[in-house]
């Protein structure tokens, strides 16, 4: 799934849209765009384009429009991809998966490209059940997106109204880095270590950005699979499942 970073590629991309006008949608996919988009954007004029967390936010003179991207979604314009093959997802360009397609007033093309159509498209999105965006979180966000939550920490980590643009590879990365049990009680951290986590945050996104993203780019300098070594320590690595999500970490230095 792209999460804030291939996301935050997208919105740097979309800038180009900022002043030209929607025309009439080309194709459009049900299951995909909400009630009333194909009948409100046509005509209106991009004003700017924003993010929070995984969502994309494009503001008109008319409507505000949401853009999550699901597993495999990326948005195309001028015919070049926002962001470049998802490390899961099918390559090439074929058009029998754009899932919206919307002319724009200069004779190209905003497209929603998505082969598993599990991305959405939607009118005015509630960008305040949003918890903090992960790239300017501050260590008093943190501490309060923790605080009295009994769930283990990595599936608070991946819950989007207490920290909005984490996954499951980033989550993995960060507690690896900082030496975090996934399975911890949230509540459980002490001050130093959400500053710790804080920290690599705010050191380690930016990196990852520079490198094209967490699904896109390269994630991390070492490898780490389930029954091999640990780059850090030499353990083991274990897979398990928290909060639902596939798990990988390391049992000797991450407590």
């Amino acid at each position: 799934m792209p999460e804030a970073l291939e996301v935050e590629l997208t919105r740097q991309a979309m800038g180009v849209l900022v002043g030209r006008r929607f025309g009439a949608v080309e194709r459009t996919d049900p299951l995909v765009v909400g009630d009333g988009v194909d009948v409100a954007v046509p005509g209106c004029s991009v004003e700017s384009v924003g993010r929070r967390g995984k969502l994309l936010v494009v503001g008109t003179d008319g409507p505000t429009v949401g853009v999550h991207f699901g597993m495999t979604g990326r948005l195309f314009v001028d015919d070049g991809p926002a962001i470049d093959r998802l490390a899961y997802g099918a390559g090439g360009d074929d058009r029998v998966w754009d899932r919206w397609v919307v002319g724009l007033d200069d004779g190209s093309q905003l497209r929603l490209h998505d082969p598993r159509r599990l991305g959405r498209v939607w009118l005015e999105p509630a960008v305040g059940t949003l918890g903090p965006d992960v790239l300017t979180l501050t260590v008093s966000q943190l501490t309060t997106a923790l605080a009295r939550r009994r769930a283990p920490l990595k599936a608070v980590l991946l819950d989007q109204r207490a920290v909005a643009g984490l996954g499951n590879m980033l989550v993995d990365e960060l507690l690896w880095r900082v030496g975090l049990d996934p399975h911890r009680v949230a509540s459980s951290l002490d001050v130093a270590e959400v500053r710790r986590l804080q920290a690599a945050v705010r050191r380690r996104l930016p990196v990852m950005l520079r490198r094209g993203g967490s699904h896109t780019g390269t994630l991390s300098p070492v490898v780490r699979a389930a029954g091999g070594p640990c780059p850090r320590c030499g353990e083991l690595l274990r897979r398990d499942t928290v909060g639902g999500r596939t798990t990988i970490w390391c049992p000797g230095h991450q407590r």
